[in-house]
């Protein structure tokens, strides 16, 4: 039996609730298992709260822009247009058949010009403001493509499309000044519920320093190098300077004589990709430009190297090499046969570097200070003598943000040789990309669109004479950093979405995704909303109340799912096989939500399994009249736990509490009566929705006679607290085997819990103090046992 899916009402009565998985690409493999993962998981939620009574937003759409549809198109020499619109007739059937709930009046596509008329409307916000510009920058660069590559297209130094290796390329390209925002998307993670660990990589990525940064003047050139340190108290161990490959006075401070050897080392380099250069676990390597700097404090002469694990956007392009004090500084003097000289006592730098606090020796007039104190005297000492400053530094660099691709939204500016470049007019967007037949990467590195004159050749809107079209287009995150916006109203035509709308809808009230787009897509999209919100557009400064991610679904051998290992799985085969609630169900129970797990095709089975012993449970007892006590009880506290679960992400201990329930009925079928089947049902139907609908429609027959009826428009249980009181125990505490104390607690009491009201327990702390406790034993409904010295 089929049922309608929920729809969501504009500025309705009920409480809203916006719940947002990400949108899929659609690709020409089809949905895959990993896909429904999520998509489940928040349908259940979904259904859930339309159960609780809130409108529910659960909207889907297409990010179908990028490169993964133009690989496909260079592949099969089909058109993207063409595979991008078949992929998604047969991603929809496949989710309609899944039973989710999604909001399918809301559906938005990134490559319809409806859509992305706006996300070319917001670039242009973005230029007007300042924060869209163009600069020369180091890109990765494919010699075979000739294209420039964002740094999700590398793989392990190689472009994704050809398995060419990459090289570093300095190019033109137009960037979004996400630096400005950096602070604040710090900050403001404050204001959201997201997990610690998605907080720390938003953190981590921006990299928020508090430091120094100091002058070594150059000793052969007026020139200075500036570095920045938030180690300031190690100055006086400084025993070189690194400088990127991409360093401005490379050039100018090499000796003759190293000249040769620098210029091949930083070839090589410059072959590597910024990620291979940053890995803190690789070796640091470099080499000696003959020149040499000079410590500010003390005058010491300093060699000048060049070494590519420094980068050159990050902290000036340059890093002071303290041997004794940092663990990679250590190796590289071990290496390269520098002095380790110690300035900050506690360690011993025979055997490694002392990166810890302490106290500063061999430090000239601030010998004897503490670490922190010395700090702040010798960052106030430089800024006096006009040699330093306080600095906070970001690892974060502004948004590399066009591509030399075709399938993307093309940048809405003119180049004009009389006016420069100049945004298109508002009323003319959306620049639309014209179809070609010829998309391959061209021989200069541009765009495929720059080999199109008549599209290329434009009217100044400014001047009204002959200009260029910018034919850069844009990445794939352009489309998805503000999607969600767009569903509070998608067939808008005089603006991305009524104000009044996303005040009703937004924030997102929970969104969830893969682990891996909590770092740059979650920080883009946070960027844009910011950036909307300062310019009056959007209603509030943060997109997603809360935010978490499920872990990645792995082939049966254990390894990532692709073609080339024929590991992967078809979800059409299992729905055919065994039913679109079978994979819901396994799917849900295979594993924590939120932990990568392995696929098992004898999992599928065992849920299939349990789903005939449950339509078999149902049919069997749903005629009984009454219920046992127990029976009663037992789903309360089931109730309970699918409430709690659910909002835990728990969903797989969730399924295991609805066997062990089933398991119970089948032995106990006369202590079954509807009251407690329909609780059942009602708990189980956003898990199982297909079946709980038949079932339920044999509890109601007539009740399905009016049109749009379904378990779905049912209240969600709630549970009796009189039923699921626990049974109390005395609970012993013991202090090295002997009797100290009882406690009154629930009988199902945690270790972690009776440790807990044990330690608060006035007799224990006297027997405690302040002694180490080696072990604490804890026998469940019977006693807890501290074990001392």
């Amino acid at each position: 039996m089929q049922y309608l899916p929920n729809k969501a009402e504009d500025f309705s009565k009920k409480p809203k609730c916006y719940i947002l998985v990400e949108f899929p690409y659609p690709s020409g493999e089809g949905l895959h298992v990993g896909h429904i993962r999520s998509y489940v998981a928040f349908d259940i939620l979904a259904k859930k709260r339309q159960m609780e009574g809130y409108n529910v937003l659960y909207p889907i759409g297409w990010d179908a822009f990028g490169l993964p549809a133009e690989n496909y198109a260079l592949k099969t020499g089909i058109h993207p247009k063409i595979t991008v619109k078949k992929n998604i007739v047969n991603f929809k059937k496949q989710l309609k058949s899944l039973g989710l709930s999604f909001d399918w009046s809301r559906e938005i596509n990134t490559t319809d010009p409806d859509y992305y008329k706006w996300t070319q409307w917001i670039f242009l916000q973005f230029f007007k403001k300042g924060l869209a510009f163009q600069a020369k920058i180091p890109i990765n660069w494919c010699p075979s493509c000739k294209i420039g590559l964002a740094n999700e297209e590398v793989a392990e130094g190689r472009c994704e499309r050809c398995g060419t290796p990459v090289e570093r390329k300095v190019r033109k390209q137009w960037m979004l000044k996400i630096t400005t925002y950096a602070d604040r998307l710090i900050d403001d993670l404050k204001k959201v519920d997201y997990s610690e660990k998605i907080k720390a990589q938003q953190i981590n990525w921006i990299g928020r320093s508090y430091g120094t940064e100091v002058d070594f003047p150059l000793e052969s050139y007026p020139n200075k190098i500036q570095v920045f340190t938030t180690r300031i108290d190690t100055i006086y161990g400084v025993r070189a300077m690194v400088l990127a490959p991409e360093h401005p006075l490379i050039q100018k401070i090499v000796k003759k004589e190293f000249q040769k050897k620098v210029k091949e080392y930083i070839k090589k380099s410059l072959e590597k990709t910024e990620f291979e250069r940053s890995q803190l676990e690789k070796e640091r390597t470099g080499v000696f430009t003959g020149s040499f700097c000079k410590n500010p404090l003390n005058l010491e002469r300093i060699p000048i190297w060049v070494g590519d694990y420094v980068i050159g956007a990050y902290g000036g392009g340059a890093v002071m090499v303290v041997p004794a004090h940092d663990k990679r500084d250590y190796q590289f003097a071990k290496k390269n046969n520098l002095e380790i000289r110690e300035v900050i006592s506690g360690g011993d730098i025979t055997k490694e570097a002392f990166v810890a606090y302490g106290t500063l020796i061999n430090s000239g007039p601030f010998k004897g200070l503490d670490s922190k104190t010395a700090i702040e005297k010798i960052t106030k000492h430089l800024e006096k003598e006009k040699l330093g400053r306080k600095k906070v530094q970001y690892k974060l660099r502004d948004w590399v943000f066009s591509r030399q691709h075709y399938w993307g939204e093309p940048i809405p500016l003119i180049h004009c040789p009389k006016c420069g470049v100049v945004p298109v007019a508002e009323k003319d967007l959306p620049v639309k990309l014209p179809y070609v037949k010829k998309y391959q990467p061209t021989k200069t590195g541009e765009s495929p669109l720059a080999g199109i004159s008549r599209w290329v050749s434009t009217k100044c809107p400014k001047c009204g004479k002959t200009a260029r079209r910018e034919t850069d287009t844009m990445p794939n995150w352009a489309g998805s950093s503000w999607y969600f916006i767009r569903y509070c109203d998608p067939n808008n035509k005089q603006s991305l979405a009524s104000f009044k709308k996303m005040k009703y809808w937004l924030p997102v009230d929970w969104y969830n995704g893969g682990m891996e787009h909590t770092t740059l897509h979650l920080l883009y999209s946070r960027f844009w909303y910011k950036f909307l919100f300062d310019i009056g557009i959007v209603p509030q400064d943060e997109p997603y109340l809360k935010r978490t991610s499920h872990g990645v679904i792995l082939g049966e051998d254990g390894r990532k799912m692709s073609k080339s290992l024929a590991n992967i799985i078809n979800p059409d085969e299992i729905v055919r096989t065994y039913g679109a609630d079978t994979l819901r169900v396994y799917e849900m129970f295979m594993g924590p939500f939120d932990q990568t797990i392995s696929w098992s095709n004898q999992g599928v089975k065992g849920a299939f399994k349990f789903l005939e012993r449950t339509f078999q449970f149902i049919e069997e007892c749903f005629k009984n009249k009454k219920s046992s006590q127990k029976a009663i009880k037992l789903v309360h506290k089931l109730n309970r736990k699918i409430d709690k679960d659910i909002e835990k992400t728990k969903f797989n201990t969730s399924i295991a509490a609805f066997m062990k329930f089933v398991n119970f009925g089948l032995k106990n079928k006369k202590g079954i009566g509807q009251d407690v089947i329909k609780r059942f049902l009602l708990l189980f139907a956003p898990f199982a929705p297909h079946i709980c609908e038949e079932l339920w429609s044999k509890i109601y027959p007539q009740k399905y006679k009016k049109k749009g009826y379904s378990v779905f428009k049912e209240k969600w249980p709630k549970y009796d607290l009189k039923f699921i009181e626990e049974e109390k125990i005395e609970l012993i505490i013991q202090v090295n085997a002997k009797f100290r104390d009882k406690i009154e607690t629930n009988s199902d009491i945690s270790q972690k819990e009776a440790e807990n009201k044990a330690r608060k327990r006035e007799k224990i702390k006297k027997w405690l103090g302040n002694k180490k406790i080696k072990k604490v034993i804890f026998v469940p409904k019977k006693l807890i046992n501290f074990v001392i010295d």
